[in-house]
Parts: structure tokens; C-alpha cells; sequence
């Protein structure tokens, strides 16, 4: 498989080179519990410390204490929110926080004019709103608090736009977005604030986390963090590049629209082809050797409808037709002008297809 091909990156990125060489001695002679005392301990503890500092360093944070590593964003969401008081999150979220704000009594939904979220009702503890939507890109700005606390998951902003914990309580952030390993993320902890531990039984992670560390992953996490800091801007220059390229192809086809925010994340592009069906899009890409998908990765297999673009007003039908492109510096602009060809030709052949 040619990994060019490959535009589903907002799923999960393919490792560099330069993260998977940094992880491979925690895989085999290095394999000390980083809890030990001993020698080997001490290694292992040094090398968590390193990520730690280079995470804090990623998004911005006053001290490599405020980051507590997890298995990623999803637990990092569910321990904040589970824990809060009254909450509410924003109608743009990720099903990791949607899915707790929708079962647990103390969840709620906030309100929102297009893109713009309203403030929540007073009473609330705290709010979650994400940096960067997942299905869209877009960058969305923060609401009046009213003085709750302020979650927000970061994942699809940390080392590709400029995205900081600054004004934020909490935040998560995963490995697997920016070329790191998958199963290891973060939760920034604002220092002076607390959060009652998720998973009891250890005095790992200064008391907040039970559970061995795994190291190679956490080393992997850092490795990745560090490389994305270097990176950055000639990422993000490439993936603009990459972005316009292929809508210049898809926008030959009649009836597609491109969901851009005005602040917008290059790495990601929704497109909806009106009487289409995204997932027909994503199936007939894969035959032809390319991976898109229809929306965030965790809720892709849902029949119903996308809850963000619901939330944007759009219609069933412009709705179920979107499809997602998303971007990374492995794709080259040779692949992603074949790959927006034949997307087009692909929409165009299904709509051949359809009655009269």
C-alpha cells in the first residue's frame, strides 16, 4: 500500500521514522518498570520525564507536572468530565465528550448561532469545547465561561495550528495525530486545580492514575511532540498546499460544497455532494486505493446523520453525502491530485448511476 494514498490522517497518522527509532530500545534492552527504584527503574523514569517536558513544551503549559499521560484523548475527555460537577460541552465535540454530556444527569449541550457556542447557564461547573473541530477543521473560539472551568480537547490542534493551554483548566491531546504511536495521550491538569483519580490502585502518575506506564509508547509520545514543535510551520504549509490541489479537482464536480470555517485548519477538508452518500464515497475510494472517510473515526459507522453538521444547520441530504479529507506531510501533491480526480470522477460515475 502506498501510504500518499492514504487521507484519513485526522484518524491517526503514520509514525516518523525519527519517533519509532527514539522507541525501540524501550522495546527490548531498556525495559524497567519506570515506577522501580533500581537502576532500571531510573531509566525508564528519566525517559517519561523527557516526553513530559517535551508534551508541556507541545501545548504551552507552565510545568511538565501539569501533564498526566493516559491511553489518549478518549480517557483523558471521560476522566474530566466524569468527575465534574454540573458540565456542559459544546454541540461540535467529539463522541468522547459528547456521549458523557448526553448520559451522565450533570451533562448537558450548549447552545449555538452557526459556529458561535452561547454561553452556559449559570450554575455550570464547567465547560468543554474542543480547539479544532475533528470533522471539519474548524478553529473554534471559546465562549463566555461565566466562570466555569474550561476543558477543551486539543487533539486535532497540538502541533499543527497554533494551538496553547493558555485560559484553559484542562485539555487533552493524543500521540497518534501527529505521527507518534497509538493508545498514549494526555490530560493537562492546570496546576493548583484537582481532579479525582479515574482508575485507582497506584501511585503512578503523582497519585492520578494507576497502571504500569508504558514507556516505549510515552517515549514514542514525546519523540513525536518534539518533532512536531520543529515541524510545524513547514506542515502546515504543505498540507495548504495539498488541501487547495485537491479541491481544485473536486470543485469541477457539480453540486459539492466545501465546509470551511473561517478559521480553518488545513489538514482537514469536509466535502458534501448533495444525493450522495458518504460512505458509498469512502468504500468506492478504498477499491481505487485510497482511504478517505465520512466523518470522525469513532462515530463513522453511525447510520444517523453527523450531530456536528446538524449542529451547523445543514440539510439530510448535503449531510449524508460528506465526506472527509485529511492531511498529513506524507501525501505529496502528486497523490493528492489523482486523489481528488478521482473523487470526482467518483461522484460523478455514482450520480450516472442514479434514476432519472
Amino acid at each position: 500500500m502506498d501510504s500518499a494514498r492514504y487521507f484519513d490522517n485526522a484518524a491517526t497518522t503514520r509514525i516518523d521514522p525519527r519517533v519509532l527509532q527514539e522507541m525501540l530500545p524501550w522495546l527490548g534492552e531498556h525495559f524497567g518498570n519506570a515506577n522501580s527504584m533500581h537502576l532500571w527503574g531510573r531509566r525508564a523514569m528519566a525517559a517519561v520525564d523527557l516526553a513530559r517536558e517535551r508534551c508541556q513544551r507541545l501545548v504551552g503549559a507552565e510545568d511538565a507536572c501539569e501533564i498526566i499521560f493516559t491511553s489518549g484523548a478518549s480517557e483523558s475527555n471521560n476522566w474530566v468530565l466524569q468527575h465534574s460537577g454540573r458540565f456542559a460541552v459544546s454541540p461540535f465535540e467529539h463522541s468522547s465528550v459528547r456521549a458523557p454530556a448526553m448520559d451522565l444527569p450533570q451533562g448537558s449541550i450548549l447552545g449555538n448561532d452557526g459556529w458561535t457556542i452561547k454561553p452556559p447557564e449559570e450554575g455550570t461547573d464547567l465547560i468543554s469545547v474542543m480547539k479544532v473541530n475533528s470533522e471539519i477543521g474548524a478553529v473554534i473560539d471559546l465562549p463566555d465561561s461565566n466562570e466555569a472551568l474550561i476543558h477543551s480537547d486539543i487533539t486535532q490542534g497540538a502541533g499543527k495550528v497554533p494551538v496553547t493551554v493558555e485560559g484553559m483548566h484542562y485539555a487533552s491531546f493524543s500521540s497518534h495525530k501527529i505521527y507518534g504511536p497509538k493508545g498514549v495521550g494526555a490530560l493537562y491538569i492546570e496546576g493548583g486545580y484537582e481532579l479525582e483519580p479515574l482508575l485507582l490502585g497506584g501511585g503512578q502518575e503523582q497519585g492520578l492514575r494507576a497502571g504500569t506506564l508504558n514507556v516505549p509508547a510515552i517515549v514514542g509520545f514525546g519523540a513525536a511532540a518534539a518533532a512536531a514543535r520543529d515541524d510545524v510551520e513547514d506542515n502546515r504549509a504543505h498540507v495548504t498546499r495539498l488541501r487547495e490541489i485537491v479541491w481544485e479537482e473536486v470543485s469541477k464536480v457539480k453540486d459539492v460544497r466545501r465546509n470551511d470555517h473561517t478559521n480553518q485548519s488545513p489538514f482537514t477538508m469536509s466535502l458534501s455532494f448533495a444525493g450522495l452518500q458518504g460512505e458509498t464515497l469512502v468504500i468506492e475510494m478504498d477499491a481505487q486505493g485510497y482511504a478517505i472517510s465520512a466523518g470522525s473515526a469513532c462515530s463513522s459507522g453511525s447510520k444517523k446523520p453527523s450531530e456536528v453538521l446538524s449542529a451547523m444547520g445543514m440539510t439530510e441530504e448535503w449531510s449524508r453525502g460528506t465526506a472527509r479529507v485529511s492531511f498529513s506531510k506524507i501525501n505529496t501533491p502528486d497523490s493528492a491530485q489523482e486523489m481528488g480526480k478521482t473523487l470526482a470522477k467518483t461522484a460523478e460515475r455514482l450520480r450516472s448511476l442514479q434514476p432519472a
